[in-house]
């Protein structure tokens, strides 16, 4: 081999490479918002995960993609080890679109696609346009790679015995499959080589399949290296991602005769065959161990077996995994971490109404210490949004991204004004002030619309949800009349003698800061109004 051929070799996987990613960055902008609620819908049964997790494969062009954001939700807890089974499986059936595409050979066309993207590129009037261009673009790279692969490997035609051993020996060729794929940690890299070795008649489809079936054990080395550094739940998805593909690999090594048969009879051409075979695996592959999910948990289990987990504090949803495998992904983990910071806001407000209701002293800690989580959480969140920011977003998702941002800050105030509500109490206890029976109906009232404007506030962001959002908006103006109503009423107590001025101006001050706390609940409803409208526009 001449440095001219190898550096053809290089160039031309090059190009490849950066068709798919090209395509995938398209793909993912193009699909928007619509992309972060498909993942976000990816904790469900094992068989919607197999469905949605192909679909996330081919929108990123990467199974590898897909698994590490796998692994990262399970570490995060957003999903199950036996959810994240099916998304597994989904996504290996998933990356197989980007074969069948290569195999259309449609080469003669590259030039003009990427020509004609390079146009829209440079001069379409929205963004839109320019990402269609890039993701033409890609499309066309992608075909050019594998015509300079093909090229580049004319020179062997007459070295074919170079390849024989791949044929008699399908051993040699999954060792050879998997050592590449492992090298590159590209699956579709070693796909496009292989087709592209077979289509200048280097390989026979014996010689290829065992090569595929390396491809696909090869792969799952990014899932292993994406667990390093997470929980024993992470690592145990990446050793489901390994058995999956080991054992079905070691089965159609077994059946390779029959396999080879069935492939045959799909298509004369070498490389739709080979693209066939891909998929035939994959989705025979997920079929055959679909059913046995639970068995693969409990495998996994046996391998990496549970351990106490140290507990999380502060963030547990920011995975920077994610904002490399999909930004949608990360813009998903930024709402769950809202959901979480807001959780432990409405602990909070539990913990105060305790210490005012039962005067449990233990409420001060407890009240001070979730609130030093709240503020760490936001800054957390602030910071993760920036990086997924300078990955670039489609317009609806950097809308919803802002969206949640500005709905951190209204979290973290409710916080501070529970931390002010229990500095009250404090002061109360401190100089032994006693409210009225008629004061703490009064308070339990108002308390208790805050509690469900806030609970109602949260519901609607997780849910999306525009009707609990607008009840939010009633609650919040009765919640407005009350606080002055009751203002009122506490002032002519106090002209009457029926509390002391102490014990007004601690009453006054709870009111204030519970109005205050339905203002920011009423805030953070306004995120599933604007993402209905967002959805509305579409």
């Amino acid at each position: 081999m001449t440095w001219s051929s190898a550096f053809q070799i290089l160039g031309g996987v090059g190009l490849f490479l950066f068709g798919i990613k090209l395509m995938s960055e398209a793909l993912q902008y193009l699909a928007g918002d619509r992309m972060r609620t498909l993942i976000g819908s990816l904790t469900k049964t094992p068989i919607r995960g197999v469905f949605i997790g192909a679909l996330v494969a081919m929108l990123i062009q990467s199974s590898s993609g897909t698994t590490v954001m796998t692994v990262s939700f399970v570490h995060a807890g957003l999903m199950t080890l036996k959810q994240a089974v099916g998304v597994i499986m989904g996504a290996n059936i998933g990356t197989t679109v980007t074969a069948q595409i290569v195999a259309f050979k449609v080469k003669d066309f590259a030039l003009p696609v990427i020509g004609f993207g390079v146009l829209l590129v440079l001069f379409g009037r929205s963004k839109r346009q320019k990402y269609v261009g890039n993701g033409m673009v890609g499309f066309g790279l992608l075909f050019l790679g594998m015509q300079t692969m093909e090229n580049s490997m004319a020179f062997l035609r007459d070295r074919k015995d170079l390849f024989l051993a791949f044929g008699t020996n399908p051993l040699l060729g999954l060792l050879v499959g998997t050592v590449v794929t492992m090298i590159v940690q590209a699956s579709s890299a070693t796909i496009g080589l292989t087709m592209a070795m077979a289509a200048q008649g280097l390989l026979s489809l014996d010689a290829a399949i065992p090569i595929l079936l390396g491809d696909n054990i090869g792969t799952t080395i990014t899932a292993v290296l994406a667990s390093l550094g997470s929980n024993r739940s992470a690592k145990q998805a990446a050793v489901v991602h390994v058995l999956f593909n080991v054992i079905g690999a070691a089965i159609f090594l077994l059946c390779l005769p029959l396999f080879r048969q069935i492939i045959l009879s799909t298509s004369g051409d070498i490389s739709r065959q080979i693209a066939n075979a891909h998929t035939i695996f994959n989705v025979s592959n997920t079929l055959l161990f679909l059913p046995f999910a639970s068995v693969f948990v409990w495998l996994a289990r046996r391998i990496v077996p549970d351990r106490g987990e140290i507990a999380m504090s502060g963030p547990i949803y920011l995975d920077m995994k994610l904002v490399g495998a999909s930004s949608a992904a990360a813009v998903d983990a930024v709402k769950k971490e809202i959901l979480h910071m807001g959780s432990m806001a409405r602990s909070m407000l539990r913990d105060v109404r305790r210490a005012f209701v039962e005067n449990d002293l233990k409420m001060i800690e407890s009240v001070t210490a979730t609130e030093r989580g709240v503020n760490e959480i936001n800054r957390a969140v602030s910071s993760y949004a920036s990086e997924v920011w300078q990955k670039g977003l489609s317009s609806e998702l950097s809308t919803v991204l802002g969206s949640y941002v500005n709905g951190t800050g209204d979290i973290e105030r409710i916080g501070d004004h529970s931390t002010n509500l229990i500095e009250l109490y404090e002061y109360k206890i401190d100089h032994g002030v006693v409210f009225s029976e008629l004061a703490m109906e009064e308070f339990n009232g108002m308390f208790d619309l805050v509690e469900q404007a806030v609970r109602l506030s949260l519901e609607s962001l997780d849910e999306e949800n525009p009707e609990k959002a607008r009840e939010v908006d009633r609650i919040e103006d009765e919640v407005d009349r009350m606080e002055t109503e009751l203002r009122k009423n506490h002032i002519a107590r106090l002209n009457q003698g029926g509390c002391t001025p102490q014990g007004g101006v601690i009453f006054i001050d709870i009111l204030s800061n519970l109005e205050r706390m339905c203002d920011h609940a009423h805030n953070l409803s306004f995120i599933a109004l604007d993402i209905a409208r967002l959805h509305t526009k579409k």
